[in-house]
């Protein structure tokens, strides 16, 4: 037994593999404390931190405090429950018996909230004499620096529960063996007031006693534990050291340097050389057009920018310019830049990371993470991941500014990344690491593309994100082609109780500017009119009442695509996607197939059920097909998909046949016409055309009740609700045949969103339309408060408000609403993709509603097809082929 480290020291960190192989406790409570110390030398880290406190900034004194609660992190691995967790049986010695296992965060409560009076009364006095003396810190009689050390022991991404069941067990605080818990608590509190003498000077600031001052650290102690527990840069060390914390130091500057959360010497260069001119930025941009212009002039002290501009105008390298900007004055950090879906955020992803490229020529250039769970992406380099949270990288660079890109948990301590917007919201609800998130995020400009407010669940925690963000000093940019004035004043005022809210009469929301800046004046909104931008079209609309009619919507595509048109098929759901490409298929003869859309020539289409080794074959293949480069096919062509074409791709169509959806997502879909200027179109779709699928007779009112095919369409729909919005967007179309881009766009979306003219259509359409219209208000209602519900209580204490901090929800069931509700399903054997043979399917992800319930298989053996594979899992049959994941 004395031959083992683990059995005569205290340990903090070990290897699963090989317990002998330990990090003693000391030393890793030095890792932590000094990357909180070093992350807290970053100036917009730590003014961010302060400003949740209302301060400008911290002083050394509060800094080196809060090192010290980040240095009792673990405070709780003293336990000898803990301890011996990794001795061996004949570790024990005769006679004596196994402890209980016990933690180190829930069995440090009992210790907390004095049920174990016992241990409580030697362990705070063993910390030393300057614990008590902590108690000159705060102006509220030790609140909150208890406050800050609970928050501290939350380290592990949930907050603690103080009180609850948890029983207490003085024995795991007891002597055993060579370890003494008194002696090591002791120890730890000499090396903690020897490492941080700055924290017990006399005559500062107190700390604040706010609580989302709390929350913030909490995050930033989640970080620097995520940090110093990577032995890529804290190597173990198992036998004491007095000076260990001059190493802890050099390695957190080292590790937090390397990640890219010290960007000193990137911004010097960028100080020194200037950013970029427009064309180096951008080699295809010759001169900025109006939305361009009007997003770098706005003031750079406005915290919340809404840019408003149609679906093709440059809307994404606005945002760009802006950041660019608001870096070089040393405003943020770094940049997220959050799209709706997940295949938008991997076409946007390389457009962001060729910029980033340009923008840092001349210096340090960060590698754009991509943030979508399923992909290992960090600028062009991917790779997959190995077993026990290994990652190799295809370039075989184990580069430390990859961390980040890693896991989806650190996603945004990326300095830029493109993801999914679902990645920001989760630091704003009840779910693991939360805090962490927020923190990470705070730092750099959030860019939320598309942002809109159709979905209230979503809306609602997409404003608790905000909230967070510029409360913390951040900055944000939303943007939308589509935004009505409702949503924008809500975004704008977002504090405030709906019924607090300003709003604009229905005309006068008609006459705002478009396109435009908003930003957020002393009592309403502050509208800067961008101008006209070049492109304009103007668009012939029409409505067909063959929503389920395949057989004639794949007839009078490929009639189109005979005639020379590239044709856009965008329907609402998967399987009415499905049929449409068999219907298409049906009627393609020999002469037909080189106008199909097809990978390796086999013909398939664009939605969200596809592996991820599949989806980036699908989206290159959509770009050089109906891109603008020059391998754009020639003559006719037809893509079927869902919503999954209407977001963030570049590119062009001659026709658009398309589902009915409300105008704003009708609008972002009309943006893939004509989006480009060419020579090569034929003549009859010379003016870009869109067909507008709708139900028989174009009669929404049975989609009021259950209908067996409702294709995302109205309460039973599950996609698109509201039927009042669909009514009124199906007349706009039928009422004005030719829509002009963009100069209508402003008054379209009123019309079919404005709160005025729903409540007159409802009065026009009768009872059964006033019950739809309180039904959707009232699930509206029910969405905000569920959604209030699970979004983080930064308001609240974690030592007087300790119950409202806890994370009382289910983070299955808040992902599920978020979206993020797919479980990765891994095929043993793989299988090789049904388009490439040469590329292997390891795994799958699938929606927690397809699955039998609780029944989660580790793996699932796949039975091949020939043209794919299919598998089962409880009663349920599943099939993969060239069409997609679909349950049978």
């Amino acid at each position: 037994m004395e031959n083992r480290p683990y059995t005569k020291r205290f340990w903090g960190k070990a290897d699963r593999e090989n317990p002998d192989r330990i990090h003693l406790l000391e030393h890793h409570l030095a890792d932590v404390a000094s990357c909180l110390e070093v992350l807290l030398q970053q100036p917009i880290i730590r003014q961010r931190l302060a400003q949740t406190a209302g301060r400008k900034d911290l002083d050394g004194t509060t800094s080196a405090r809060l090192c010290v609660f980040a240095a009792l992190h673990d405070i709780g691995k003293v336990n000898i429950g803990f301890q011996t967790q990794i001795w061996r049986n004949n570790d024990f010695p005769e006679g004596r018996r196994r402890p209980g296992r016990a933690g180190h965060t829930l069995d440090l409560t009992p210790v907390l909230n004095r049920s174990d009076h016992a241990t409580s009364e030697w362990f705070f006095d063993a910390l030393g004499w300057w614990w008590d003396a902590t108690e000159s810190w705060d102006d509220c009689d030790g609140e909150t620096v208890c406050g800050l050390l609970v928050a501290t022991l939350s380290h592990h991404g949930s907050p603690l529960q103080l009180e609850g069941n948890h029983e207490a067990n003085p024995q795991i605080w007891r002597r055993f063996e060579n370890l003494d818990p008194q002696e090591q608590v002791a120890r730890i509190g000499q090396l903690v007031h020897d490492w941080f003498p700055a924290a017990f000077a006399e005559g500062d600031l107190p700390l604040p006693p706010i609580p989302a001052f709390q929350h913030q650290f909490l995050g930033l102690c989640n970080l620097a534990d995520w940090i110093g527990s990577d032995e890529s840069w804290f190597r173990f060390l198992d036998e004491p050291k007095d000076d260990y914390i001059a190493t802890a130091r050099e390695r957190a500057r080292n590790a937090i340097g390397t990640i890219g959360l010290d960007v000193t010497a990137q911004r010097d260069t960028i100080s020194g050389a200037g950013v970029p001119s427009l064309t180096e930025l951008f080699p295809t941009i010759a001169t900025a057009n109006a939305i361009q212009k009007a997003s770098y002039q706005a003031p750079l002290e406005e915290q919340l920018v809404i840019i408003e501009s149609e679906t093709g105008s440059g809307k994404t390298e606005a945002a760009l310019l802006r950041f660019a900007r608001m870096y070089e004055a040393g405003l943020v950090d770094g940049l997220y830049f959050a799209l709706p879906t997940r295949a938008a955020a991997v076409q946007i992803h390389g457009r962001v990371n060729n910029f980033i490229a340009r923008l840092f020529s001349s210096g340090i250039a960060p590698e754009t993470v991509l943030a979508v769970p399923g992909y290992l992406q960090a600028g062009a380099s991917t790779g997959p991941h190995l077993h026990d949270y290994e990652v190799w990288w295809e370039d075989d660079v184990r580069n430390g500014r990859r961390w980040a890109a890693e896991r989806p948990k650190r996603y945004l301590a990326a300095q830029v990344a493109v993801g999914t917007v679902d990645q920001a919201m989760l630091g704003a609800l009840q779910v693991k690491n939360a805090h962490m998130r927020a923190a990470c995020l705070s730092r750099n400009l959030l860019v939320v593309d598309e942002v809109h407010a159709s979905d209230t669940y979503m809306s609602e925690i997409l404003a608790a994100v905000l909230d967070a963000h510029l409360g913390a000093g951040g900055y944000a940019l939303l943007m939308s082609a589509t935004l009505g004035s409702a949503a924008r004043l809500r975004w704008l005022f977002r504090p405030r109780r709906t019924s607090e809210l300003p709003s604009l009469p229905l005309k006068d929301a008609i006459n705002i500017a478009y396109p435009a800046v908003t930003t957020l004046g002393n009592t309403t909104e502050a509208v800067v009119p961008a101008g006209r931008n070049t492109h304009h079209k103007h668009v012939r609309i029409t409505t067909r009442p063959e929503m389920h009619e395949f057989a004639s919507v794949a007839q009078g595509v490929l009639t189109a695509a005979r005639a020379g048109a590239k044709v856009l098929v965008v329907r609402n759901t998967v399987d009415h996607a499905i049929k449409t490409q068999e219907a298409l298929e049906k009627l393609t003869g020999p002469a037909d197939a080189k106008r199909l859309f097809t990978i390796h020539s086999k013909p398939t289409l664009h939605h969200g059920r596809f592996a991820a080794v599949d989806r980036r074959l699908l989206d290159a293949e959509v770009e050089r097909r109906l891109g603008k480069g020059n391998q754009r096919s020639a003559g006719g062509y037809i893509i079927v998909g869902t919503q999954t074409l209407e977001q963030s791709l570049d590119i062009d169509a001659d026709l658009l046949v398309t589902d009915l959806c409300p105008l704003d997502v009708l609008l972002q879909r009309i943006g893939r016409l004509h989006r480009h200027k060419r020579s090569d179109r034929p003549a009859v779709y010379a003016t870009p055309t869109c067909t507008v699928l709708t139900p028989p007779d174009n009669d929404l009112a049975p989609l009021l009740k259950h209908t067996p095919s409702a294709n995302g369409l109205g309460p039973y729909g599950h996609v698109y609700e509201d039927l009042r919005i669909l009514e009124a967007t199906r007349r706009l179309i039928d009422e004005s045949p030719q829509w002009r881009i963009p100069e209508m766009n402003r008054e379209l979306v009123e019309q079919a969103t404005h709160p005025q003219a729903l409540e007159a259509l409802t009065q026009e359409l009768g009872e059964d339309w006033q019950v739809h219209a309180q039904v959707i208000q009232g699930g509206r209602i029910g969405d905000g408060q569920t959604a209030r519900g699970v979004t983080i209580r930064r308001n609240s204490s974690f030592l007087t408000d300790n119950r409202d901090v806890v994370f009382v929800s289910s983070d299955e069931n808040i992902r599920t609403r978020l979206g993020d509700d797919r479980i990765d399903i891994v095929l043993d054997p793989p299988q090789p993709s049904p388009f490439d043979g040469s590329q292997q399917i390891d795994k799958l992800a699938l929606s927690v509603h397809w699955l039998p319930p609780n029944e989660v298989p580790e793996s699932v053996p796949p039975v091949p097809t020939g043209d794919g594979f299919e598998f089962t899992i409880g009663e349920h049959r599943y099939r993969y082929d060239r069409l997609g994941q679909r349950r049978l």
